[in-house]
């Protein structure tokens, strides 16, 4: 049985007439309605965006580099332990 899916909220949106031709041919293709085709696109385009802000990628050279450094840290220079002092200052004083 197909999920329902319940939809309540409405998005409206201005576009050139030749990507409204475009947007209906590829809906046609794909055998869906041009709202169905626009909001799976969309949502497609939202998650993806979300990832990409969400998701660091390094490169293999990057990864090695910060696997080393959280198993062997550096030793924290004397202007971290000042600041990580006043962070703790600071933190105390707002509770």
């Amino acid at each position: 049985m197909p999920e329902v899916i319940n939809r309540t909220a409405r998005i409206e949106a201005r576009i050139a007439p030749d990507v409204l031709a475009a947007v209906k041919r590829a809906a046609e293709i794909q055998g869906r309605s041009v709202s169905d085709f626009v909001v799976d696109a969309a949502r497609l385009a939202a998650e993806r965006t979300i990832e990409d802000t969400q998701i660091i990628r390094l490169s293999l050279a990057d990864q090695k580099r910060v696997a080393a450094l959280l198993a062997a840290p550096p030793i924290a220079s004397a202007g971290l332990d000042r600041a990580m002092e006043a962070h703790r200052d600071l933190i105390q004083t707002s509770e």
